[in-house]
């Protein structure tokens, strides 16, 4: 037999991970199966070490769309780069295993997740990051899990562990929790203003729900397991000299630098401290072995610097710009900052700067979705722009960067949750966050600014939306939870830990560790500050705007909604989309629905109103016995042809155009004469015959047309060809 298999329930279903199998010339290589969705996960690392000074790590989540019978909708029918959703997946795997590889390990490592099987039921993109535990945990590369990933859904108020597709549609929260044996690591979550209390509850049910996966690998391992490779870290000279550089940085004022209050003053003033210990020490740059001198002292400043911010925060409750942990940096906001937008504000909470624009479109400008799920669009769409001159630098410009697109879907998700439904507001909305300064905390600024301007675009939102960043820097028992984090202590300290909901609770959530893990009180702590936190930013949010606009935006365009018997949709369309080319040639986009809806789009109510009326006249169903003042539009040897109302034309019969007897149509009617016509009779093909009401009665009433018999299909009443 190839391969060995292990199996283990989660949740309701059986979780299987089998290795040996496929793809054995990897370092660590597994095949999960969870329900009909089956993924592949590979782990390698190069044997050369990296010149990178960072871990150089990257994680691919490939879709093959044969998983799911489908065949790709490029140019070139085969898949190209990720989708978001796929990069979305990649970055849950890559946030799960990143903390846990050796201090110093610079091996390029790549994790590749291919879904060869999606049921589009189990969802595979918490298999990636189990599969990606257990070919690291059999493999020979250096890495201190295992770790588990699982999802946790809430419906009537019961948590289900990896709820189904299905499921997830009625569920209050979509929840992803990565832990290991002992702690929590990782949490991403969107919900319906869930109660932080709630939250926490369902963070430690799946943690607890994990545990059996956990097990599995650790025995995949104990069975299986290859010895870890050595690895070279890199020689660090600079740690001898921290001690004494610590004293000299002291004397020097490296409290009254770190706690200089604007981000470029606090790095000028650093940078002369740090300059100025180096000079003292070493006089002569130009001198043999002055560069690795010099090299060995900002590395030993960089630690200094860590670990005396780290201090004041634990010790003295103070930060980079002079806060106490839970202060929350000046916030000022300017609501219709641009003058065309549908919707704008400008959100500045100290100097992290987004401007938020929202813009409203017809179902036309949805997102099309080619992916591995059954969604085939989306009405909703957030993008998240990062520019170099936000941290004041310069960089080479380009698409979007993983990052933006995982901070954009962070935003997207704390927003969604109070949208209308289409039926409620048949808009397409797009948002936009255009981060013009950053210091920290710029995805949350952008839930802020998004909430703002759709507010402004006067989008009837459920409730407004506000983020806060929160941080953690922990010393063994000892810790401090901050409030609003700076980009600084973000890089320095143990935890980003993102947190977005309106008054009543939470609609969004992201945190990442580094450090092994925290415990459900650091996490509670960690919750209760944040809403206090978000609190605050609502009151300000408020004092600008408290709900949104009464009326819609003057520069936004106007939806007009009619509905219509579906039967009639093709006389709306036209042949060849005639009749649509006509309505939308009067200033407005028209959308048709198959249940009968059918909107209408336009910057000009005029416009909209016009095409409504048109599409009311071509709509509108003839009765027999209504009364119409209609005008000759065409003549024939048998009678006229009459237009009752647009789209509507009815034939008045040469007999019943006199009482007397008349030799041709033109002796009584030509075209462009008005008449008052009486619809007499509709036959089963819609065509009606018309009389003039003043001669009725008067003259004998012309016998109705017969109706049709047999299938004349569109050859023009010509009996079906027979073969």
């Amino acid at each position: 037999m190839i391969g060995k298999t292990y199996k283990t329930m989660l949740g309701d279903r059986e979780l299987s991970i089998e290795t040996g199998k496929l793809a054995k010339l990897v370092s660590g290589s597994v095949t999960l199966r969870y329900g009909d969705t089956v993924v592949l996960v590979t782990a390698q690392a190069r044997e050369e070490k990296s010149t990178l000074d960072f871990l150089p790590l990257t994680v691919e989540f490939e879709e093959r769309h044969y998983a799911v019978g489908k065949i790709p909708g490029s140019f070139h029918r085969r898949e190209g780069r990720p989708g978001e959703k796929a990069i979305l997946s990649a970055r849950i795997t890559d946030r799960q295993i990143r903390p846990l590889f050796p201090k110093g390990y610079r091996h390029e490592t790549q994790v590749i997740i291919t879904v060869l099987s999606a049921d589009q039921q189990n969802l595979p993109d918490v298999l990636g990051p189990i599969g990606a535990s257990a070919a690291l945990s059999i493999s020979d590369i250096p890495w201190a899990g295992p770790t588990a990933c699982v999802r946790v859904g809430q419906i009537d108020g019961q948590f289900i562990l990896n709820p189904t597709t299905d499921q997830l549609e009625r569920s209050r929260m979509d929840l992803v929790v990565a832990g290991t044996r002992d702690a929590v690591m990782m949490v991403e979550a969107g919900a319906q203003n869930v109660s932080e209390e709630d939250l926490v509850a369902a963070i430690e049910f799946a943690h607890a729900g994990m545990q059996g996966v956990l097990t599995l690998i650790e025995q995949m391992r104990a069975e299986l397991g290859q010895e870890k490779f050595n690895f070279l870290a890199d020689g660090d000279l600079s740690t001898d000299l921290v001690p004494e550089l610590t004293e000299a940085a002291r004397a020097s004022g490296l409290r009254d630098a770190l706690l200089t209050a604007k981000k470029k003053d606090r790095s000028a003033a650093i940078k002369a401290l740090r300059e100025r210990l180096i000079t003292a020490r070493v006089p002569d740059a130009d001198a043999d072995g002055a560069a690795e001198q010099i090299a060995a002292i900002k590395s030993a400043f960089g630690k200094v610097e860590k670990q005396e911010l780290r201090r004041l925060i634990l010790e003295d409750d103070l930060r980079a710009d002079g806060r106490n942990s839970r202060t929350v940096r000046p916030i000022w906001i300017e609501a219709r900052a641009l003058p065309r937008a549908h919707g704008s504000a400008i959100f500045t909470r100290g100097e992290t700067q987004v401007l938020g624009v929202a813009t409203l479109g017809t179902e036309r400008d949805e997102i099309l979705v080619d992916d591995l799920t059954t969604e085939t669009g989306d009405k909703f769409l957030l993008h998240y722009n990062f520019p170099p001159y936000s941290t004041g630098e310069v960089k080479r410009m380009g698409g979007q960067s993983r990052r933006e697109i995982g901070h954009g879907n962070l935003a997207k998700r704390a927003i969604r949750a109070v949208l209308p439904t289409f039926e409620e507001f048949p808009y397409v909305i797009r948002l936009v966050g255009e981060v013009l300064e950053s210091n920290g905390s710029s995805s949350m600024a952008t839930v802020c600014a998004g909430t703002l301007a759709l507010m402004d675009a006067g989008v009837p939102i459920k409730a407004p939306v506000a983020g806060v960043a929160m941080g953690l820097v922990m010393e063994g028992d000892k810790y401090r939870v901050l409030t609003d984090i700076l980009g600084l202590e973000d890089a320095l300290g143990d935890m980003d830990f993102k947190v977005c909901g309106t008054a009543d609770g939470i609609t969004a959530l992201q945190m990442d560790i580094k450090v092994g893990g925290i415990t459900p009180q650091v996490m509670r702590e960690a919750l209760a500050q944040a809403r206090e936190g978000r609190l605050h930013i609502l009151g300000k949010m408020a004092e600008v705007l408290a709900a949104p606009r009464a009326e819609l935006s003057p520069t936004a365009p106007r939806i007009v909604s009619i509905k219509i018997n579906p039967e009639l949709i093709g006389k709306v369309i036209g042949p060849g989309g005639k009749q649509i080319r006509e309505l939308e040639a009067m200033g407005a986009q028209v959308t048709v629905e198959e249940d009968g809806t059918i909107r209408i789009f336009s910057a000009d109510g005029a416009a909209a109103e016009a095409v409504k009326a048109r599409i009311e006249g071509i709509t509108r169903e003839a009765k027999v016995g209504e009364e119409f003042d209609g005008t000759v539009v065409k003549t024939a040897p048998f009678g006229a042809f009459i237009n009752l109302f647009p789209g509507q034309d009815g034939m008045l019969h040469i007999s019943q155009m006199s009482e007397e007897r008349i030799n041709a149509v033109e002796d009584v009617l030509n075209v462009g004469d008005k008449l008052r016509v009486k619809i007499a009779n509709i036959d089963d093909r819609g065509k009606i015959d018309l009389i003039r009401p003043e001669l009725e009665g008067k003259i004998a009433p012309r016998e109705p047309r017969p109706a049709r018999t047999g299938d004349r299909g569109d050859r023009g009443g010509r009996p079906p060809r027979r073969d």
